[in-house]
């Protein structure tokens, strides 16, 4: 089942793209097999690695200033998560090599697994369009390998768009509304997403659902899907058939951007770097079986039957769930998750400000995980080494340490020792990577499927800005988790 045209207005760019092509599609044809063939690349992290270390060697001093000892903490500090991504970025080109060998010549799998898309959303008219985009790519797309399907659309009571969400369930057999009652409340009195989740989550296990041969996809309002994605997922779900006591219970792919989702071009720029940090630092961590860096709430996989044992319950003050899910799973089944090449497609931030109030949201989240003494420690640990790696960004920006050398009168960044010169050199060297990667994974989603001519050195240029973008709120949100401010789960206007 490919793309039909009444479906076309609907579906990300390159899922149009990707569909059977006929003759004379010339575009959809190369689209296609860019897509198919797409596997991350060294040469961006190799080439920078090369040109900075040399750079570095050549204007580092022999002998540090005032800020010897801060720089020579503060940036060798990522160190661990740049190897991780390394590992990553090569455990992921393997994983596309290997499917590729696994599945050529058989075709798309059509699994007899029933599967359960749970799309919860606020339900604002402002979000509604992102919503109808979203939910029309997993009818148009998912059921050619899944016939099982059903798409929960998760509201709750009296929300304001309610009567078009109804509307739009109605128009297709496969989707279900379920409403959340205004009186309806958790054990644990959880609040906002997680409580709708897990209203929906309660009322599957009422259904008799919470069984081996039931994967339930977690996905936002403003994410959808194309047939790569269920081609992917489709796979995946039919190797763990066969794998018995290695068979794995949750999975996760690629969170794209493409280029016409976006209202704003800086928010779609900066937003590169999150598709490279998942063939990067997630494939590494979800891909070699146990999440310990989180996951999305998007283009999550999970068997029902395992779901059943943690649920979504986390308590009142609980503002990511997804990661929190993951480091209950982590602990409780070590070794049983995966990672898969299929990619989801969703839009950036529609500004500045809506930008800012993401991170600050998963920054203020994260903390209160670090410090909750229910998980366990080790997966605590990792976790706070990286929110700690956030909330000191501004600090590690390289026009702040330029003006702060300005204001002590002495501009000298040379480390303590030559020895973290190659650290450092990494350490950018992978973040250039990422941009650059990330840009690429978005244009290549995206109707125009290369990367305009200026958009590769602006997104290298824009680092040091798009590390304020990032630094900035991740440190004001670990400001309110340190006052006890109250929290709020703010959700952010969604391009259509």
């Amino acid at each position: 089942m490919g793309a039909t045209p009444e479906w076309d207005a609907w579906l990300p760019p390159a899922a149009v793209s990707y569909a059977p092509a006929v003759p004379g599609e010339r575009q959809a044809t190369r689209t296609r097999r860019r897509l198919a063939r797409w596997r991350p690349s060294y040469w961006p992290l190799v080439l920078s690695y090369i040109v900075i270390l040399a750079s570095d060697f050549w204007f580092t001093g022999r002998y540090g200033g005032r800020l010897g000892w801060p720089l020579t903490i503060l940036w060798t500090w990522p160190i661990f998560t740049t190897l991780t991504g390394i590992v990553g970025l090569r455990r992921t080109r393997r994983a596309i090599r290997e499917s590729e060998a696994r599945w050529a010549g058989r075709g798309a799998p059509v699994t007899n697994d029933r599967l359960v898309v749970v799309v919860p959303t606020v339900g604002r008219h402002d979000t509604y369009p992102a919503l109808e985009r979203s939910v029309r790519s997993y009818v148009a797309c998912l059921p050619r390998c899944f016939p099982r399907l059903r798409v929960d659309v998760v509201i709750d009571e009296g929300c304001e768009a309610a009567d078009r969400i109804a509307a739009l369930a109605a128009g297709s057999e496969l989707v279900r509304l379920v409403v959340v009652p205004r009186r309806y409340r958790t054990a644990k009195r959880t609040r906002f997403k997680a409580r709708a989740t897990h209203y929906a989550h309660e009322l599957r296990l009422h259904e008799g659902e919470a069984r081996d041969d039931v994967w339930v996809l977690h996905m936002d309002d403003d994410t959808g899907v194309g047939p790569d994605t269920a081609l992917a997922m489709a796979r995946f779900v039919e190797e763990q058939s066969g794998a018995g006591r290695h068979a794995k219970h949750l999975a996760q792919g690629m969170l794209t951007y493409p280029r016409e989702y976006a209202v704003n071009r800086l928010t779609w720029l900066a937003d590169a770097v999150r598709p490279a940090e998942d063939v990067g630092r997630f494939s590494a961590w979800t891909g070699s079986g146990t999440p310990r860096a989180g996951v999305h709430g998007e283009l999550l996989l999970v068997r029902a039957s395992i779901e059943a044992t943690i649920g979504w319950d986390f308590g009142p003050r609980s503002l990511v769930e997804d990661a929190q899910f993951a480091l209950l799973f982590s602990a409780r089944y070590p070794g049983r998750s995966g990672w898969f090449a299929g990619r989801c497609y969703g839009a950036s931030p529609a500004g500045i400000r809506d930008f800012f109030r993401q991170r600050e949201r998963w920054s203020w989240g994260l903390a209160a995980l670090v410090f909750n003494r229910s998980l366990q420690r080790r997966n605590r640990l990792l976790l706070g080494y990286s929110v700690l790696s956030w909330v000191v960004g501004p600090f590690q920006n390289v026009g702040v340490v330029l003006l702060i050398g300005l204001l002590v009168a002495d501009p000298n960044t040379s480390p303590e020792t030559l020895l973290v010169i190659p650290l450092w050199a990494l350490n950018m060297a992978y973040t250039i990577w990422m941009y650059w990667e990330g840009l690429r994974i978005n244009a290549t989603v995206s109707a125009h499927d290369r990367r305009r001519w200026w958009e590769p050195p602006a997104v290298v240029l824009l680092i040091p800005f798009f590390g304020l973008m990032e630094g900035i709120p991740g440190l004001h949100g670990f400001l309110k988790f340190a006052r006890r401010t109250e929290n709020r789960f703010q959700v952010i206007a969604k391009p259509s």
